[in-house]
């Protein structure tokens, strides 16, 4: 018999990556969104034509369509990362950033807990949660600045921090996953992510920094004379970037080794390895794309972090996982995916 999963937000970036490969391994997969961000419609087209998908339309928020879609697909796995992903969305509307992230994540643990099925639960949280992080002791680099005090990045004993409504709403949902495992059993993992980046992903200016500026280098390329693209802050902020094949594989490593990942939460990410500043990724898409990159300075957004790595050590040991994908490659295949779809 089949293992069954259940993708909330499964025609996003990520979701759609997941529910992919949860076909190609033999899973049946009910996949369930709202369908209103960017690029989830054409996303679920392609996830159609690979076929072996359910696809149910509803909206995490709703405590009833959760409830019926769980206990239709009853499933082993849910990876619940429907969520409001941008930063700046969420200063605009906090109140739908909380209702989605915060009412949509007890919605998922409400209808498993009240069903009485007990899958495990997969939660993408953020990097966020940590806030501005100024116990780092920084050093600013020509292109970046790096962390003397944390060589290895940051692990997960860092204190949490929440800042802007994004990381109140992300960290609160992150401390209902894990309470819900102590406090009623449940199978929950958390992960506190970094940046990915891949295929599927339709980038916009305020989420999905790596395949944004991916497509601002290719429209230099078609039109050397169009206006300079912006950044915010002095492109000097670094973050560890993971390529999406390699956060999938990670999520299954959590299921596979539940005993142990249960109530826990992982930060991951490219590890220090795959560590890069805006700066430094302009230098890779010159050099990929053959253009030189002109922009223009913006103020700092509120709450950007100079520096965010993940310390991936316990990732590594608890669930025998590791990223095979180094940041060359991976925006060497950003680039790729981004050309196809831009024609």
């Amino acid at each position: 018999m089949k293992k069954s999963a259940l993708v909330t937000g499964g025609c996003g970036f990520v979701g759609s990556n997941m529910a992919a490969r949860l076909v190609r391994d033999g899973w049946r997969v009910t996949v369930f969104d709202s369908l209103v961000r960017h690029g989830a419609a054409e996303n679920l087209k392609w996830l159609q034509s690979q076929g072996g998908i359910q696809f149910i339309h509803g909206d995490v928020r709703n405590a009833h369509d959760v409830a019926r879609v769980i206990a239709s697909a009853k499933p082993s796995a849910i990876f619940h990362l429907a969520g409001q992903v941008a930063m700046t969305t969420s200063m605009e509307n906090p109140r739908r950033d909380f209702e989605t992230n915060v009412v949509g994540s007890i919605n998922v643990l409400e209808s498993v807990r009240q069903l009485k099925i007990n899958p495990v639960i997969v939660y993408s949280s953020s990097n966020k949660v940590y806030g501005d992080l100024p116990e780092l002791r920084l050093k600013e680099e020509k292109l970046r600045y790096s962390a003397t005090s944390h060589p290895r990045g940051v692990d997960e004993s860092a204190p949490l921090d929440f800042q802007t409504p994004y990381g109140c709403s992300k960290g609160a949902a992150d401390q209902y996953m894990l309470d819900y495992a102590r406090g009623y059993g449940l199978n929950t993992v958390v992960f506190r992510h970094s940046t990915i980046f891949g295929g599927r992903q339709f980038a916009t200016f305020d989420q999905g920094w790596v395949g944004w500026f991916c497509q601002q280098a290719l429209e230099v390329k078609k039109n050397p004379k169009r206006k300079r693209f912006t950044i915010s802050g002095d492109g000097k902020q670094v973050r560890d970037l993971l390529f999406v094949d390699d956060a999938v594989e990670c999520y299954l490593a959590a299921v596979k080794n539940v005993s142990v990942a249960r109530g826990q939460a992982f930060n991951i990410g490219g590890g220090i390895a795959n560590s890069c500043s805006l700066l430094e990724l302009f230098e890779l898409l010159e050099e990929f794309v053959g253009v030189k990159l002109n922009y223009r300075r913006l103020p700092w957004r509120h709450s950007d972090q100079k520096f965010f790595v993940a310390d991936i050590r316990k990732a590594k040991r608890l669930l025998q996982w590791s990223p095979k994908l180094n940041k060359r490659r991976g925006v060497k295949r950003m680039l790729e995916w981004a050309a196809q779809m831009n024609g």
